[in-house]
């Protein structure tokens, strides 16, 4: 049997810290890639294929990764995450404007594939040790996870800023190779101050385990998938080109203008999610309440949170042509939807690893986050094929439905 860790909140800090370099670097990626490419006259169906294969990989990488854990060890793969990034990073860098148009996308899409194997590699890594880490009793594991997930996405909400400034100040080549160098000497002081006492794996441990039989995991994997969706249907594509058809004249100084505000948005709401991710236990008084409770508060926080986009949909698609108050609007508007999205997403991350017991915590958590990445794919998809179709009124309304479709699957949980 893996003994404990000896110093549980150690390997908490370091696996954290870890996770929010990789997370840093993540936001920033993405956002020197859309941009990037946006300015060179990729159309959003052209953008969205960017980020293709980063969420296929994310699917394939998930539904392994948990066996991967469990045979090799957590700090295995949470390693190998980093570094893969830091290679996909570098190969970036090396990116030639001559090779053309399609060989480009190719490229930028294998690379941002072994960057997704990265992200959900470090993921899983860090949500599972927190199963293990956590103190039980008096909602430890829900206020740890908690504090994980929510300081995490705050990381990254600082990473889409950090990549547009960099952008805009020292340009995409030296943006992504200093990105890789921080991230390297980030990687050897975390290896060499993680402390023991992760499971190092079990040579025994059969691929087939990964997929679950539990009925609670399948369907809060099925309630994440369209969640999830929900989100990236407008985020990754849809807003971007969005605000930055609003803001630039196509000038440089336009298109720096654009960059620091499109950059600035999807930090401020990523921050603000990570927030609110944090400050859930209290929100919902997790401490205190059962299994049950917490379940119920799963579908109506999913069921709270279909109306923001029905109604920004209709308002955008109502004022046809893109005004100061509209913009104000949208941007109030997805704001509420990042507070409410975030206490479901919360909730979904403590159900998880409740719901898992301490032999398949790698394995269920790895087929959760399976989920995850598929609704991403998902939303990645329908960004670039409904904005294309119907601008920002479609993206919008193509979220509603999928959040309903999440709280259908909150709607199917029941108690132990």
């Amino acid at each position: 049997m893996q003994q404990p860790a000896s110093r549980p909140l150690a390997a908490y800090i370091a696996v954290t810290a870890a996770y929010w370099a990789f997370m840093l670097t993540d936001g920033a990626l993405r956002m020197l890639v859309l941009l990037h490419f946006h300015t060179l006259g990729f159309s959003a169906v052209q953008l969205a294929y960017l980020f293709l294969l980063y969420e296929v990989a994310g699917i394939v990488t998930n539904l392994s990764a948990g066996w991967i854990a469990a045979r090799f060890g957590l700090t295995s793969t949470l390693y190998v995450g980093l570094s893969l990034q830091v290679a996909a990073l570098i190969a970036l860098s090396q990116l030639d404007p001559t090779w053309g148009l399609g060989a480009s996308v190719i490229y930028v899409m294998c690379v941002q594939g072994l960057s997704g194997v990265a992200k959900d590699l470090s993921k899983m890594s860090a949500k599972s040790a927190v199963k293990l880490l956590a103190p039980s009793g008096q909602g430890g594991l829900f206020k740890w996870v908690a504090a994980l997930t929510g300081s995490k996405n705050a990381v990254k909400g600082a990473g889409f800023l950090l990549g547009a400034a960099l952008l805009a100040t020292a340009g995409f080549t030296s943006a992504v190779l200093g990105m890789a160098a921080i991230l390297a000497l980030i990687l050897t002081a975390v290896a060499l101050k993680m402390p023991k006492g992760l499971p190092t794996g079990k040579k025994g441990t059969k691929f087939s385990a990964v997929f679950s039989k539990d009925h609670n995991v399948n369907w809060l994997s099925f309630a994440r998938i369209f969640l999830f969706g929900a989100r990236d249907v407008w985020f990754v594509v849809g807003i971007p080109v969005y605000f930055y058809a609003v803001l630039s004249d196509g000038s440089e100084a336009g298109n720096r203008t654009a960059f620091f505000t499109i950059g600035s948005f999807m930090a401020v709401w990523t921050i603000l999610y990570g927030v609110v991710q944090g400050y859930a236990p209290k929100l919902l008084r997790a401490t205190s309440r059962p299994e049950g409770e917490i379940i119920a508060a799963a579908r109506t926080w999913a069921l709270a949170l279909v109306a923001i986009p029905a109604i920004l949909a209709a308002l955008t698609f109502a004022a046809g042509t893109p005004a100061p108050w509209l913009t104000a609007a949208i941007i109030a508007g997805l704001l509420l939807f990042g507070a409410i999205f975030a206490v479901n997403s919360s909730l979904h991350s403590y159900l998880i690893l409740a719901f898992s017991s301490g032999e398949r915590v790698t394995m269920d958590v790895g087929f959760y986050y399976m989920a995850n990445a598929t609704g991403r794919l998902l939303g990645t998809l329908l960004s670039g094929l409904s904005y294309q179709i119907g601008g920002l009124p479609a993206c919008l309304g193509t979220a509603a439905l999928l959040v309903l479709l999440s709280a259908f699957g909150a709607g199917r949980l029941r108690s132990a």
